[in-house]
């Protein structure tokens, strides 16, 4: 298997893909990686591939990393998405070569791709967000590559992706759900962590505290939250919060101003707000927190940060976007957008996070890696059979009657007739 990634920065969907393919690895199966980025600048945060968590486990893994050394968002710029040069899809063409199945981290790649002379493999394109409309240019090359046969599936996190991408048009007979699933191991509940992490941060014990863990993006309503933030500290004199991921530091003068506004200069009350950045240790920042809060206003599909922050024990209070009410009925709160509301439920849920934890220990086998990885496994499997035996089909005629006996000597035929 080939895996092509926009580039490693910080979000979701990388942790998410990064980790089935490590699963995958771990059952098994051969993967690749290859990146077209090799550094970029999101949320005020330049974020070398090199230095990523996700990459670092995959090479960890014994998952070959390689890319083609493009930079996005950077002072020097880089060509056009959807023009490569040569060299780059010789590189390109040399990682598909070797592949069966060729998996995409969200529809972007598919720029690099649905470039023409490349080497014909089926395509599962693993969609994470429920605005495709919002996506630029990357749905017409979804749909460019459903149109040429390339794509032999689409991998929806949650329901509500594959509802969005049915309505934008892409078949519904290639959309197939499998929900985001979490380490169960890795997350869970531990009190012993919980007070070594508050410590050095100067957090009591027994202080409420609410985590944010989202990029510094439109999408995540930072503004919204701060505003739900000033109204929870300012009534609960004890309570923390904290804001993890890209560009929530210092060094974004964007985030600066949007605590200036919502905090009114109320320093005092601000000094609360604890700002952490990328963290690689979220199981201990989640184990730390009463609440796991999300004010996104788009694009969301199945929120990792709700899900994780569950099963360590933090209650979730989410508004309702993509998936989150569905993920959280039962085990927490959704909330209009408003930050009175918001801040209302945070009191809520510390109140009654005694009550949720019952019910979260019981539900935590939903959440489970081990089943996410277990259904791509499925999915792949019921690919790369397809394709093989099209393949045969194909082939047939040409082979006088006699078949290659086994898909390894049919796909080795089969590169030979594409020109690889």
């Amino acid at each position: 298997m080939l895996s092509v990634y926009e580039g490693f920065f910080s979000g979701g969907a990388r942790i998410v893909h990064s980790d089935v393919v490590l699963g995958l690895v771990e059952g098994g199966q051969s993967h690749q990686v290859l990146s077209i980025h090799g550094e970029v600048r999101r949320e005020a945060t330049r974020q070398r591939m090199q230095d990523d968590a996700c990459y670092r486990s995959l090479t960890a893994g014994g998952v070959g990393v390689t890319s083609l050394d493009r930079s996005a968002g950077l002072v020097d710029g880089s060509v056009a998405a959807s023009v490569f040069s040569g060299p780059e899809l010789a590189e390109t063409a040399r990682a598909m070569a070797g592949a069966d199945v060729i998996l995409s981290l969200k529809e972007q790649p598919l720029a690099l791709l649905n470039q023409g002379g490349l080497p014909r493999r089926p395509v599962v394109v693993c969609l994470h967000r429920s605005d495709p409309e919002n996506q630029g240019p990357a749905l017409d090359e979804l749909k460019a590559a459903i149109a040429d046969g390339t794509v032999a599936a689409c991998v929806c996190c949650a329901e509500s992706t594959r509802d969005a991408y049915r309505a934008a048009g892409i078949p519904e007979d290639l959309l197939h759900v499998i929900p985001n699933g979490v380490d169960l191991l890795r997350f869970r509940p531990d009190p012993a962590v919980r007070i070594a992490f508050r410590a050095p941060l100067g957090i009591p014990a027994d202080a409420p505290v609410i985590v944010f863990a989202a990029r510094y993006a439109t999408m995540k309503n930072v503004p919204l939250f701060l505003r739900a933030a000033r109204a929870w500290l300012g009534r609960e004199g004890g309570g923390h919060v904290l804001m993890c991921g890209a560009g929530m530091t210092d060094a974004n003068p964007a985030l600066w101003a949007d605590i200036q506004v919502a905090f009114e200069g109320d320093l005092d009350v601000a000094e609360r707000v604890h700002l952490l950045g990328v963290r690689h240790d979220m199981e201990t920042v989640y184990a730390g927190s009463d609440v796991v809060a999300l004010t996104s206003s788009s694009g969301e599909a199945a929120p990792l940060c709700l899900i994780e922050g569950m099963m360590c024990g933090a209650v979730p209070v989410t508004t309702d976007v993509g998936d989150s009410a569905a993920i959280v009925t039962g085990h927490g709160f959704v909330t209009p957008p408003d930050p009175g509301a918001i801040a209302l439920a945070w009191s809520a849920a510390i109140a009654g996070r005694t009550d949720f934890a019952k019910t979260l220990d019981a539900s935590r086998e939903r959440f489970s890696r081990t089943r996410m990885i277990a259904a791509y496994a499925d999915l792949l499997d019921r690919v790369d059979a397809s394709y093989t035996g099209q393949v045969r089909e194909e082939l047939r005629p040409g082979l006088g009657g006699q078949e290659e006996s086994g898909a390894l000597g049919v796909l080795e035929v089969a590169e030979g007739d594409l020109g690889v």
